[in-house]
This record gives structure tokens, sequence and C-alpha cells, in this order.
């Protein structure tokens, strides 16, 4: 490492050692100095004789013979200079990295206007090495800070959380995720994996993930498409119905949530809150809640709705997946004044927030979640369509049924709704704000199959969390594992004990039916 060319050549030149005032073949004096002709002047000072510069060190060798063999005979002799051939250290020409890039010791333009710079993103590993070396030097090379901010970000590990090795034979190959996945893809996993004080454990079925995220994005940009929002000239929302009110205000919470992570360097959670809200809100909700008003008058202002939320979203996703959103940004206009690299950042806030709208369609999704959490849970088919019963529903809850009736029976697979004073035996009762439902199961579902199936289920779950209770229990256990391994181990058994509550009150529900 010591010849590389890129580096910093050590200034030191090297003379032959006097004796008596003579030189000697067999010892090196080290002049060091800024630059050569410095350290000609130094040699001069100390040698009673001519200094001459040499190329490298075989001339150097020859020329401290030739000096010997004159200054034996008595003759005038000259004192050879040769530079050191090699160069200093890596981490020496690194740490002059916030200078030297911006043309120094030259006053430059780049180094009046850029210099000291705001931000040093690096790893752990090399704070030592390099970041410190580079706040002393660069204090010492022209007395001032490098940078105001150090961001420490993660290590990129195995899936198994082991340091990737060319020995261990686990190297994740990014250029080749690129080929498989697509760069979007992995550039959003290692994001949202980004989390301050945490190493990232790298898996080709993450990247798989995301890509289908991409996948989620293009689809609903797709839908747009297909539904006159792409022609759309004016992209200014001015909504009346519930539904657009509830879908812009939820984009300016998520543009507030991912400007405060993205201020605390907080990259994962702004990924992880752009994610939320795409496959979440947008695609999965407001896709689907959209769909009957393209069939009403108010279909325009659904058109521009939706064509101002899709470039919003394209704005607030573009720095974490440049390539498709800057695709889409140029499909989905008639046409656009500039690229999205270069539009401007989104501003809006929390005074496009409709706190009505947003109670009404929030009621709206927590009642269609858990109908269709107790269709799953006790595997009612899913192009099965089942009565709902209304137990008890206060008037706010009255009117969004009444506002919203359509939408919730379509998407929770509702055939009617009726009136009854109680639950029959054996229904999932269903708490919503303000009511209180019911869901009938009888004739639903074949019991003796769902009885078998659960019982099952529970019992294999009750091994496994008794497992991981059992280690987590175990003092020694705690005392040797690794902080991240208890951590995994306390996760999955909250996750087991969970889906065993849901499961037991599954099979509670089919008992009731015999």
């Amino acid at each position: 490492s010591r010849q590389l060319w890129w580096g910093h050549q050590i200034p030191v030149w090297y003379g032959p050692e006097l004796k008596d005032g003579k030189p000697r073949a067999d010892g090196l004096k080290a002049f060091c100095a800024a630059d050569e002709a410095d350290a000609v002047a130094l040699a001069k000072e100390h040698y009673p004789a001519d200094v001459a510069v040499v190329a490298d060190a075989m001339a150097y060798d020859a020329a401290v013979s030739e000096s010997t063999a004159m200054a034996a005979s008595g003759n005038d002799w000259t004192a050879p200079l040769h530079r050191d051939p090699d160069v200093l250290d890596t981490w020496f020409s690194s740490g002059l990295w916030p200078i030297g890039t911006l043309g120094w010791p030259e006053r430059t333009a780049e180094l009046e206007r850029y210099f000291p710079t705001s931000v040093l993103v690096t790893g752990f590993d090399i704070i030592f090495f390099w970041v410190a070396r580079m706040m002393m030097m660069q204090y010492a090379m022209v007395g001032d800070r490098p940078f105001d901010t150090v961001y420490v970000h993660a290590l990129v590990r195995d899936a198994a959380g082991n340091k990737m090795s060319k020995s261990l034979g686990n190297v994740i190959d990014p250029i080749e995720l690129v080929d498989k996945f697509g760069a979007d893809a992995v550039r959003f996993t290692l994001t949202s994996m980004a989390a301050m004080g945490r190493d990232l454990k790298l898996s080709e079925s993450r990247v798989a993930g995301y890509r289908n995220f991409t996948t989620k994005l293009w689809n609903a940009a797709r839908f747009a498409e297909l539904n006159g929002v792409f022609e759309v000239d004016h992209r200014t929302p001015n909504a009346t119905q519930t539904v657009n009110k509830w879908i812009i205000g939820e984009f300016a919470r998520t543009r507030i949530a991912v400007d405060e992570a993205l201020g605390g360097f907080r990259f994962n959670d702004a990924a992880n809150t752009l994610y939320t809200f795409v496959w979440g809100t947008f695609c999965d909700w407001y896709v689907e809640f959209s769909k009957p008003l393209f069939d009403t008058e108010h279909a325009e202002e659904t058109r521009r709705t939706m064509a101002w939320l899709l470039d919003q979203t394209l704005i607030l996703l573009h720095p974490f997946m440049p390539f498709i959103t800057e695709e889409l940004w140029a499909l989905s206009a008639p046409t656009r004044e500039k690229m999205l690299v270069h539009a401007d950042w989104a501003t809006c806030g929390a005074e496009l927030v409709d706190a009505a709208a947003e109670t009404e369609i929030g009621w709206v999704i927590d009642l269609i979640e858990k109908v269709r959490s107790v269709r799953g849970e006790m595997n009612v088919p899913a192009g099965t369509k089942t009565p709902l019963l209304k137990l008890s529903l206060d008037s706010a809850g009255e009117t969004a049924w009444a506002n919203n009736e359509s939408m919730i029976m379509r998407q929770a697979r509702i055939e009617a709704l009726t009136d009854s004073e109680a639950a029959p035996r054996g229904s999932a009762t269903i708490a919503a704000l303000g009511g209180t439902f019911a869901l009938p199961l009888e004739g639903l579902i074949d019991v003796a199959v769902e009885r078998a199936r659960l019982e099952k289920a529970v019992g294999k779950l009750e091994k496994e969390f008794a497992g991981l209770q059992g280690r987590l229990d175990n003092r020694k256990f705690r005392e040797n594992a690794a902080e991240d391994v208890i951590a995994e181990t306390e996760e999955a058994a909250s996750l087991k004990a969970e889906e065993l509550g849901r499961l037991r009150t599954a099979l509670g529900r089919i008992e009731e039916l015999d």
C-alpha cells in the first residue's frame, strides 16, 4: 500500500551521513521539508559541499559511491539527495479529503463555497482512522472544522448477522442484487433497515419484498392512468368528498413525519413511514375507496385529488427510489416543466388535515379490518358474503355507516346489516367506536374441520411458545446470549403469544357452535 500512485508521497529527502565532514555510503541523513527547494536548502546547511537531487534510489547509490570516492581522494564532492518513493498511509491522504477534493492548497472558488462541509456519513469502524484525523488535519492545515455533523451508519451484514467475508463465502454483491431486483428495491431496502445503532442484516428475501413495493406503486399509477388521472392539468385539490379530504390529510401527516425523520437522520423511519402510507393508506384503502367515486359527479374532483396525491408521493419517494419515481413523473402528466429531481419538495402541513373526515374514515377502516380479521381467524371462504348484526351504535357511528355503507359492505364482504338485540350463539362480537356488531358464523364454516385445524395450530403454537419462554426464563441464556439474540427471542415470544391468543378465541367460538 506504500506504492499507491494516488497517495501523498512522503515529504522526506535522503542524503549520506557525514563522518569527519565526509560522506558515508552506509548511512542516511533525512531532511523533512514541504517541497524540494526547502529540502535542498536544509541539505546545503548541513553539507560542506554542493547538493544535487537525483531521480531515484539506484541513481542515489551510484552518486554516493562517486561522492565518497571523491571525498576520500581530497577532491570536491557533491551530496546527492533523493526523495522517499513511498506514500503516506491511506488515512493520511483520506484525512485531507474535505479540503483536498476542493482544490486545496489553492484558494479555489469551490473551497470558498463548500468548506466547511455540513454532514459526513461514515461507519463506526473508521471513526478513529478517518473522522478523527480529518478533524485534526483540517484544524492543522486551514484552522477550521471540516464538517458540523457526523452520521454514523450501520454496517451491512449477512442475514445471520455475520460480517461479510470472502473466506466465509457470505458476501452479497450489490450489483447482482441490482441486476436481479432493481436499484430502487436495493436502495429502499438498505434505507428502511438503516436504524441508528444497529447493524443491518441483509438478505435477498428482504430486497425481494421491497421489489414488490415498487410493483405496488407502479400498479397504483396504472390504476390512476386507467381512470383518467394522468390527463389532469390542474392538480390543486379542492375536496368536498370525505374520502378525498381524508387522504389529503393523511398525506399531510405523512409529509410532516417524513421531514421530522429526515431532520433527525432517522432514514429508516422516513422510509418506513412512506412504505406504510403508500402500501396501506394509498394503495390498499384510497384506491379502493375512490373506485365508486369515479362513476359519480365527483369523478373530476377525485381525479384532481389523486393526481395531486400521486405527484406529492413521488416527490417524497424520489430520494429513496429515484428511478421508478422519475419514470412515473414523466408518464403521469400531459407535460412537465422540469424533471422530478428538480421539483420542489412538498411543504403541506397540518392545515390540510380535516378532523371530521379523519374520524369518519378511521371508523370505517377500523370496522372493515375487524370484520376481515374475524373472517380470517375463522377461515370463512374469501368469496362468501356474510350478514352483519348491529347490536348498538351511536349517532356518529350511524352517520359514518350511512355515508360509507357501500364501501364498507364491499370491502368487508357483508351481505346485509340487520339490527339485533343480542348476538346469537357462536357469533363473533366486533367492538367498534361507539357501537358493537356481531358476525354470525353458523352455516358459514365446517365446524368439525375448523375445530381440528385450530386445535392443531394451537398445540403447535403452545410448544413453540413454551420453548421460547423457557429460553427467556433461563438465567444463563440471558447472561451469555448477545443482546440482539435476546431481543429477537423476546419479540418472537411476544408474537407467538399474540397469535396464540387469537387462535384460542377462535377455538372458543367454534366450541359455541356445537
